[in-house]
């Protein structure tokens, strides 16, 4: 029986690799799981218990009780909550703790979509379509500042800017699931892309891979 279609699109922060992700799920017509929200819901989740967010153990605890639907909260998306899930995210028993619910995801009869940092490395390795999508620091900075002062969040390019080349050296330097390409993903710089010349871009992405998996 041939697998599910799944698509993993990882990247760093405010690559676009969200918008990417779902532009695609609509497609496609598959369910879409931003991965990262996971690991928000554990840090704000375990802040607001009053829990270090350096507590492997207690972080984990609150992952492994986490679903899907939980996810909704908008407190989840704030810079806030970025920083503190690059914060549990490199502890190994947190990201075990979650693994389970995402390949459950991903094992949809019709297939899915995976936006995240490992999906395509950890996740789903063998998923038939996988994108990496990136864009400079600068560019990332300036998209997410944009996003966050137009949610009322008051805070200066700098500052983002900073936070995003901490998240980049914690993400990708960590021990457990480092981000990185799979070595089979396709890279996808969105750095001087419009939302529709990336979107475009990762759909012909996949739509080579979708005819790669039909014949197989």
């Amino acid at each position: 029986m041939k697998p599910p279609f799944v698509i993993t699109v990882d990247g760093p922060a405010a690559s676009g690799k969200g918008t990417v992700a779902g532009r695609l799920a609509a497609a496609y017509g598959l369910p879409m799981l931003d991965t990262g929200l996971l690991y928000r819901a554990v840090g704000v989740l375990a802040q607001r218990g009053g829990i270090d967010l350096e507590d492997a153990l207690a972080s984990a605890a609150i992952a492994r009780r986490l679903t899907a639907d939980q996810l909704a909260d908008p407190d989840f998306r704030t810079r806030g909550a970025g920083e503190a899930a690059s914060r549990v995210a490199v502890h190994p028993d947190v990201r075990a703790a979650l693994k389970d619910l995402q390949v459950a995801f991903a094992r949809q009869p019709d297939g899915a979509v995976l936006d995240g940092r490992d999906q395509g490395t950890v996740i789903c390795p063998e998923a038939p379509a996988k994108l990496y999508v990136t864009a400079a620091p600068e560019v990332r900075a300036d998209r997410r500042w944009k996003q966050l002062t137009a949610q009322g969040e008051a805070v200066g390019f700098a500052e983002i800017l900073d936070d995003i080349r901490k998240r980049d050296e914690r993400d990708g330097g960590r021990a457990a699931a480092p981000m990185r390409p799979a070595p089979d993903a396709v890279l996808l710089d969105t750095s001087e892309m419009t939302i529709e010349q990336a979107a475009d871009a990762a759909r012909r992405i996949v739509e080579a891979a979708r005819a790669r998996w039909e014949t197989s």
